[in-house]
């Protein structure tokens, strides 16, 4: 079996220039796709799986150059787009509108630029139609061949994590496909990236410090030789439950390299099932918000997004909002990733390589999930990155953190 392309059919306008050609010429036509009339065109590439999909779309638009673009399609089935690289994507009903990003707005004439989407389905349906390009139709790159079914067709197993997203380069994206299996472990040229291997003593120090946001009192961070995820040390914090016992490790490197859209990937292990009550174990400070921090931790069982400056949290906390995370599991690692784009207000979140729903705020007000969080204009540029706990009423914990890394484009775990 094989993946298609979605493609409409050619126009009579390109048949006709096509039978023009060959009358001028005298030449026989190949046999193989139809040659791109002048005006745009949109080849929409897709890779499936069972349950969900992602898709590569190159745009050309002919002979005239674009300094800005917007792209729309329409599905014929189920099919829903849940995030995307190189564009910001968003959908209403079956259509999807993807619009350039900072820096690859610009088209020449004749030229191509690249992008893609992630989604999911619950019945495969047809390919998609009705590509345009700034609201011009577009001819796409020839007539689906004869005899083949257009249906998306999957080719490859499922991967067992979610396929990547690739995050704004600082210099202009290649024009090959992203993958479609996870991202690369390790690193992946992360601004930071840490394993604490270069700690010699027993209080972090270094590329980190130790502080005590608000007061301090009974919590601790330490350079732990015994429990590690990798490599031979990790950092534990003894984190103590009441609201003065805030620790954390705050990382002394300069992140504003990174740029607006953040990706982050940290190893975690606790001892603790989280409680009712909130805590917290990731912070960044948002300069844009006042200077409060943009936080990550837990409520009612299960991991949260709060902001600091209103107490926003993501998923709210209704029951069918804290249904949509889950809890962060007890005595093992676990990676948890997450990407702040600031340019467009979104925030994603996985762990062990799976996406959760109740921690995405992808700029869509959803009821019971980021509708509170899009209760004003939020536009984050994060600054710092801090490890560690706080609670804010009962609640004590050990941690540990490894393997830290954050960077412009997805790390993996």
């Amino acid at each position: 079996m094989m993946i298609l392309r979605a493609r409409p059919a050619p126009t009579l306008a390109v048949v006709a220039a096509l039978v023009a050609a060959v009358t001028a010429s005298g030449t026989a036509l190949l046999t193989g796709p139809a040659a791109a009339a002048q005006g745009c065109r949109v080849d929409y590439t897709p890779n499936q799986w069972p349950g969900g999909f992602t898709a590569n779309i190159k745009v050309a638009p002919g002979d005239t150059a674009v300094s800005s673009w917007t792209v729309t399609w329409t599905y014929a089935g189920d099919e829903r787009v849940t995030n995307g690289w190189n564009a910001t994507v968003s959908q209403s009903g079956p259509t999807v509108t993807a619009r350039n990003v900072s820096y690859n707005g610009s088209i020449p004439a004749g030229g191509t630029t690249e992008f893609g989407v992630q989604g999911t389905f619950g019945s495969s349906g047809s390919g998609p139609t009705g590509f345009s390009l700034n609201g011009v139709p577009c001819n796409g790159t020839g007539p689906t061949p004869t005899g083949v079914p257009t249906t998306m067709v999957p080719t490859t197993a499922p991967p067992t994590t979610a396929p990547p997203t690739t995050a704004p380069p600082t210099t202009a994206p290649p024009t090959t496909a992203p993958p479609t299996t996870a991202p690369p472990t390790g690193c992946a040229g992360a601004v930071l990236c840490d394993g604490f291997e270069n700690q010699t003593g027993s209080t972090p120090s270094g590329d980190w410090t130790v502080v005590n946001p608000d007061c301090s009192g009974a919590g601790t961070a330490t350079i732990d030789t015994a429990t590690t995820h990798s490599g031979s040390r990790a950092v534990r914090i003894n984190g103590a439950a009441g609201y003065c016992n805030h620790v954390f490790i705050r990382s002394t490197k300069s992140l504003g390299s990174v740029g607006s859209v953040r990706y982050g990937r940290i190893w975690v292990r606790h001892t603790t099932a989280q409680p009712t009550d909130h805590t917290t174990m990731i912070a960044m400070v948002d300069a844009a918000d006042g200077n409060k921090d943009l936080r990550m931790g837990g409520q009612n069982g299960a991991l949260q997004w709060n902001r600091a400056s209103d107490d926003a949290t993501l998923p709210e906390q209704s029951p069918a909002g804290v249904a949509q995370s889950v809890p962060l599991p007890t005595n093992r690692w676990s990676c948890v990733e997450f990407m702040v784009d600031g340019s467009a207000g979104q925030l994603r979140t996985w762990l062990d390589g799976t996406a959760v729903t109740g921690l995405t705020a992808d700029g869509v007000p959803t009821h019971d999930i980021d509708s509170q969080w899009y209760n004003r204009t939020w536009r984050p540029q994060l600054t710092d990155l801090k490890l560690g706990w706080e609670s804010y009423g009962g609640g004590a914990d050990t941690l540990w953190y490894d393997d830290v890394a954050v960077g412009s484009s997805r790390i993996g775990c």
